[in-house]
């Protein structure tokens, strides 16, 4: 029985074009909430899809059409998803308290990429921190190394 159940799903994916990630990878959940916060001001700006692809390609290591499948994956996810907790649930089992930091890093280099940061890019990622488990005091300090790294000086609303 167990053998035919195998090879029934096994004949599913034969024959197509196979995903490389499964629906449960945590790299899917990394971009989802990237997107998330993309659209939490109601503008995708060109400067943040540049640095999401950037800091997607250096942190897994990905290029062309595996980058491109990540992206289609987080965005279909982000789209499907109707909280946060979807994602930082999964990513919380998956992460350790520093990474999920660095996540958080993350979230607010893809918020100044664009220059700019409005007061629901704020809400989206303290709400996706606090979820995370990462402290309002590592969320500000992640923020203001953002805004160092996007070369804006300093932040003002520290």
């Amino acid at each position: 029985m167990l053998e035919r159940l195998q090879s029934f799903f096994q004949t599913l994916t034969q024959g197509g074009e196979r995903n490389a990630f499964a629906p449960d990878d945590p790299r899917i959940a990394v971009a989802a909430l990237c997107f998330q916060v993309m659209e939490a001001d109601g503008f995708v700006h060109k400067a943040e899809r540049d640095k999401l692809r950037q800091l997607l390609r250096e942190q897994y290591g990905l290029e062309g059409g595996q980058l491109e499948e990540l992206l289609d994956a987080g965005q279909k996810a982000e789209s499907e998803a109707v909280d946060y907790y979807r994602f930082t649930s999964d990513l919380k089992r998956h992460l350790n308290e520093a990474e999920r930091q660095q996540l958080v890093g993350i979230l607010w280099d893809i918020v100044y990429a664009d220059g700019d940061r409005s007061e629901m890019e704020d809400h989206v990622i303290w709400r996706i921190a606090d979820l995370l488990g990462v402290s309002g005091r590592d969320r500000v300090s992640e923020r203001r190394d953002a805004v160092n790294r996007a070369g804006l000086g300093s932040d003002s609303d520290a």
